[in-house]
């Protein structure tokens, strides 16, 4: 995978990470073993590069931050970014029930691809591969990591107001892949809308996001 930025020495070991269950056999080991490393590289990864980004940050504010880069939708999203559902080896009743498009199938990929490149050359091939696929996210994540949604409801209770209301007020695509379209509303009518992939709260997440973006910029 050109995208990954790393060129395996052992490409086996790739191919076993792309390898899910659905399709193993004796001959043919899953990434099951490969995803269990694979966390446990990114987290260090991740709780180093967020130490060394802030030196003021406290442990209260870096566990969030660090929650946020490696959870399982963010491990699923990098692994959209750069098209490795693609590549995933899976069995046909996998491939038919969408495996592909899967965020846990995605995210434990993902991890399975980081193990595999540590195994392949180190940690510090590891560590270049991961800062430059999360690069982005590491820049962004102290506003990432705020829970919008707890956040819109202190912000309603300190102006004397109910908590905001969620509605659903859409949801299409398949079972495995739902889209959910959501608004969230305060009591004084003002709203906000989100529209994604995803589970219902991280949807909620994003409209609380949006509307408590639009609070700030009100008088």
């Amino acid at each position: 995978m050109t995208r990954l930025g790393h060129e395996f020495s052992r490409p086996e070991l790739l191919v076993r990470a792309l390898t899910h269950g659905s399709i193993a056999s004796a001959t043919r080991p899953d990434n099951q073993r490969l995803e269990f490393l694979g966390d446990r590289v990114l987290g260090l990864i991740m709780s180093e590069a967020l130490f060394d980004a802030d030196a003021e940050a406290s442990e209260g504010q870096l566990a969030p931050r660090f929650n946020a880069l490696v959870k399982g939708e963010t491990c699923a999203a990098v692994a959209r970014e750069i098209g490795l559902g693609d590549v995933l080896k899976l069995g046909r009743s996998e491939m038919l029930s969408g495996g592909r498009r899967k965020d846990a199938l995605l995210a434990d990929g993902m991890e399975a691809v980081l193990a595999a490149i540590y195994l392949d050359a180190g940690l510090d091939a590891a560590r270049r591969v991961v800062l430059r696929l999360w690069k982005k996210r590491l820049s962004n994540v102290a506003e990432d990591s705020r829970d919008a949604k707890t956040a819109l409801q202190e912000w309603a209770q300190a102006q004397g107001m109910p908590p905001p209301s969620y509605e659903q007020t859409d949801r299409s695509g398949p079972d495995h892949a739902p889209v959910f379209h959501i608004t969230v509303s305060l009591a004084d009518g003002r709203q906000a809308e989100a529209r994604g992939a995803g589970t219902k709260r991280s949807i909620e997440q994003s409209a609380a996001k949006a509307l408590l973006e639009r609070l700030e910029g009100q008088p």
